[in-house]
């Protein structure tokens, strides 16, 4: 089946924001990619909230440091407790690799994906992310709509309120907003990105 641009560019949305779950380094976490950051938010109507992050990020001494240091207590290891394990199954069982991390890596299994076994958990946010972005490259509409209603959204609709929330930082409340408009919009009936 041809892969055509719409494809492509839902794949690469996928993959960006998953990108943007990824540790801060300075290495992928530059000029470059908040431009296209900036970009995606305008793009969406959310300019001010990219101006937000631009100011916040224009008044730090050490900008990237000081989002590994939010993405550490969000994320990793937070006292006196981790605010939002980007995990599934923490969510849908309580606790860290259970059933539904099985359920996971079995459907990525059931659509011909392989996990490296150094990966992480399978139900972690970002490979989760990425597999989406494969099905979006294969055109495979029912298995991404699938994916996202029974595997994602009942977990993620948890887990994004809880880091925007919490939060001290501007980015991550807009990244999970993000990541939770586009991958609503895609259950429903695609994701429509405004023309410029």
């Amino acid at each position: 089946m041809p892969k055509s641009a719409t494809n492509q560019h839902i794949a690469s949305l996928y993959h960006f924001l998953a990108q943007c779950m990824h540790y801060p380094d300075p290495q992928w976490m530059n000029e470059d990619f908040f431009n296209i950051l900036y970009q995606l938010l305008e793009t969406l109507g959310a300019a001010s909230e990219g101006k937000e992050i631009e100011n916040t990020l224009a008044q730090s001494s050490d900008p990237i440091e000081e989002l590994q240091i939010e993405y550490t207590r969000l994320f990793i290891n937070g006292f006196p407790h981790v605010v939002a394990p980007p995990y599934a199954s923490v969510y849908m069982d309580q606790s860290i690799q259970g059933g539904f991390a099985l359920k996971t890596l079995n459907f990525y299994r059931a659509k011909g994906f392989l996990m490296e076994e150094s990966a992480d958990l399978p139900d972690n946010l970002i490979h989760e992310l990425e597999f989406l972005s494969l099905l979006a490259e294969e055109a495979d509409f029912e298995g991404e709509e699938e994916f996202l209603s029974t595997l994602f959204r009942p977990w993620y609709k948890q887990f994004c309120p809880r880091v925007a929330q919490e939060t001290r930082h501007p980015f991550y409340r807009m990244v999970v907003t993000l990541i939770d408009s586009f991958t609503k919009e895609e259950e429903e009936d695609g994701f429509q990105l405004n023309k410029a």
